[in-house]
């Protein structure tokens, strides 16, 4: 799966060369391609936004240094994200419907936002990741390709996908691991058992219990 990230800050997406989606990056299941906005300013100093027409507060990121960042990319057959706290709340069932996708392009703005004519012209969804306001989109878009990696084929095995929260609509059950006892807190009789359909059905109950203390909205889906 490709990611083309339009930003003017590349050098935040540093992060994502480590862990499992720097395995995955490495092992050519999911390729990230950062376009600095920049680059494609026609200004001697490199000025990708401008005041606001009407007033007001900060700069707004200017509509055609932006198209000419989203023109030099192969821009056919794939979906453009905007990730903006005006978009719709990203959850599990967006993360699995967008893992389908081959190709994804994700602008990320700053200052004030970017001119509402190219985001008409070039945006298919825009995306928030919650009720609150960042200082730009290259947070939000880290969180979109963490999230959306995660079910590439190949990256997470099956069954660590099919069992985490939000999956089937419930919160995780507990995990334990060495030493078997800690603080004088022994691991639950039943994960030493061996006994794998009783597990099976701990954890089940298990996060059933959890979903309904700490998400029972979750229990409305169902």
């Amino acid at each position: 799966m490709r990611f083309d990230v339009l930003t003017l800050f590349p050098e935040m997406f540093s992060v994502l060369n480590e862990s499992i989606i720097g395995r995955a990056k490495k092992n050519k299941q999911i390729d990230i391609n950062l376009v600095n906005i920049r680059d494609f300013s026609e200004n001697k100093h490199n000025k990708v936004d401008d005041t606001p027409y009407g007033g007001g507060a900060g700069m707004v990121m200017m509509p055609d240094v932006v198209y000419r960042a989203y023109q030099s990319l192969n821009n056919k057959d794939t979906k453009v994200i905007y990730m903006s706290p005006q978009g719709k709340t990203l959850d599990q069932k967006k993360v699995e419907e967008l893992s389908k996708e081959e190709h994804l392009i994700i602008l990320c703005g700053h200052y004030e936002g970017i001119d509402q004519r190219v985001l008409d012209k070039i945006v298919d969804e825009e995306i928030s990741i919650g009720d609150y306001v960042l200082t730009g989109g290259e947070l939000p878009a880290m969180v979109l390709i963490d999230s959306v990696s995660r079910y590439v084929e190949g990256v997470l095995s099956e069954d660590s996908i099919k069992e985490e929260s939000f999956s089937n609509e419930l919160l995780e059950y507990p995990q334990y691991t060495r030493p078997e006892v800690f603080e004088g807190v022994k691991v639950p009789e039943i994960l030493l058992s061996g006994n794998h359909q009783r597990i099976d059905e701990w954890r089940k109950q298990k996060s059933l219990e959890i979903t309904k203390k700490k998400r029972p909205d979750l229990l409305n889906k169902k």
